[in-house]
């Protein structure tokens, strides 16, 4: 028992400090790109309000870039501290994004954020808008090879298992690179990370139009939010579509626990809309369902089922006997110092994950009972009411980003920003697109579980082997510290946010006359 509360308390640490980058990440993407429209507007106009916004503007993404890395080295050292067998068993793999994260987009992204600061009075306009480019460009990439070693933990492609080492090891890197899971959560999560920004935008743009001040760059930047947004907003429901479509053909057992299924339906599946999932009884109580659209989700067509919950478990049974027969192929592959998987043998052995789960009740998987074999197929299934519920609360949370932008953009557009009711919406909306951010994190790394590499890898046995004692010790400290991180963000967005934006300089024969109207 001792072994599995290590395990817990490393899968909690790792989650809370998770959970707190997360609160930085998608606003730092959202920022960079509309502080690279902002600019582009002032190069081609000329118009010196919108340097101002710009420069506003930067200097919250930059309270929030800073907070984004104090909160995020730490988590790749908990990879060799708290995960010591899995940065050994797939480090191979898993560890190249992670370094080509940090040599192509960290660095590009924190060189060039010093001369968007520093660089506004000895850089061209031009030079300067190149800068604020590469800076979103540069925060994409970060999270393009992040989302490239996730997509891999959760569709194992383009590596194989070397049974003399032990290890998991890359047989095709383009097959990695080009996963179509990272595709598909690449998209998704930067056009969530996009919405984040936008609502920030707004909400604070209202927030000085409530109070009556800084009202031109208010209406500006509202303006600019509110069509970036409603683009984004679409483009994240479009794009959760396609990772549902993935997630169907790669993940079904994480499609099964979203929609409470526990029965396998006729072609094309439908859709619970609403219910309440028992776990104990197997059944979904008051379901409300909507035909054909989960079918057609997963599956892309009306012809193909989705597999229920118990039909899968029983696959996971039939897979952990098969792994067992691979288990006792290796065992006497390494007897003989073979150095690759006769194909004869890669069937059974790349169902050796399954047999793994074994481990959990006894070491000599070997020996393992049926009963045994049949706790572990259960253990497949991840907490089902968790994933239904974080689901329908994120997808709601996305549609109604489409109705508020919707609405945002058509108030622009009349002229008409400055109705209180919409202000005071708009303001109030400004936790949420974290809210949804942090739902839809739960539904697809929860929603993995027992793996911590799908397939491969049962999650109790990547942990480390230390004392409970230095995990609670790291725990505390990580919790009190990054606490103290978002205290400090906060008071520093809230100070910063009080003082505004600066007003444009007056006009003079030698500078650029600040915009009138609404341009």
């Amino acid at each position: 028992m001792a072994e599995l509360d290590v395990v817990e308390l490393s899968r909690l640490q790792f989650a809370l400090t998770a959970l707190y980058h997360f609160l930085f990440v998608p606003l730092t993407l959202g920022l960079s790109v509309l502080l690279a429209v902002m600019e582009s507007v002032y190069v081609m106009t000329g118009r010196a309000i919108w340097r101002e916004m710009t420069k506003f503007w930067g200097t919250l993404f930059g309270i929030n870039f800073a907070m984004g890395v104090a909160t995020g080295i730490t988590m790749e050292f908990q990879f060799g501290t708290n995960w010591a067998y899995y940065s050994h068993y797939v480090g191979d793999i898993f560890g190249a994004p992670l370094a080509i994260e940090g040599l192509m987009a960290f660095f590009l992204e924190a060189t060039f954020i010093g001369l968007f600061f520093f660089g506004w009075n000895r850089l061209s306009r031009l030079g300067h808008l190149v800068v604020t480019w590469l800076v979103a460009i540069g925060s994409n990439l970060s999270a393009l090879w992040i989302l490239i070693a996730n997509a891999w933990m959760q569709n194992p492609v383009g590596a194989t298992f070397n049974p003399a080492t032990m290890r998991m090891e890359v047989s095709s890197f383009f097959d990695v690179l080009f996963n179509p899971v990272a595709q598909a959560k690449f998209v998704h999560t930067v056009s969530a990370g996009y919405v984040t920004g936008a609502v920030f935008v707004l909400s604070i743009g209202a927030f000085y139009l409530l109070r009556g001040r800084h009202r031109e760059i208010a209406r500006r930047s509202i303006t600019v939010a509110a069509s970036f947004g409603l683009a984004s907003a679409l483009s994240v429901v479009v794009l959760g579509d396609e990772s549902g479509y993935t997630a169907g053909l790669n993940q079904k057992m994480k499609i099964a626990a979203i929609e409470a299924m526990w029965e396998t339906e006729t072609p094309p599946a439908g859709f619970t809309l609403f219910g309440f999932p028992d776990r104990a009884t197997e059944t979904t109580r008051f379901e409300i369902h909507v035909p054909w659209v989960l079918g057609l989700i997963a599956t892309r067509s009306i012809d193909e089922p989705v597999e229920g919950i118990k039909d899968l478990v029983a696959t996971a049974e039939r897979r952990i006997r098969n792994g067992l027969t691979g288990y006792k192929d290796l065992e006497r592959l390494r007897a003989e110092r073979a150095q690759a998987v006769p194909p004869e043998m890669q069937e059974p052995i790349h169902d050796l994950g399954y047999a793994l789960l074994l481990k959990r009740w006894r070491p000599d998987i070997g020996n393992a009972t049926d009963e045994q074999v049949h706790q572990a197929a259960l253990s497949t299934v991840p907490d089902v009411s968790v994933l239904f519920w974080s689901f329908r609360f994120m997808v709601g949370l996305g549609f109604y980003f489409i109705l508020l932008f919707a609405l945002a953009f058509y108030l622009a557009s009349r002229r008409e920003l400055e109705r209180r009711w919409f202000l005071r919406l708009a303001l109030c909306s400004l936790p949420l697109p974290w809210i949804a951010a942090e739902l839809g994190w739960i539904v697809a790394e929860y929603g993995r579980q027992p793996w911590i590499i799908d397939g491969v890898l049962p999650t109790f046995l990547g942990a480390s082997s230390e004392p409970i004692g230095d995990i609670w010790f790291s725990l505390i400290g990580f919790v009190l510290f990054y606490s103290t991180l978002a205290v400090i963000d906060v008071y520093l967005l809230v100070k910063y946010i009080g003082l505004g934006p600066k007003q444009p300089a007056a006009p003079a024969s030698n500078r650029l006359a600040p915009a009138t109207g609404d341009d």
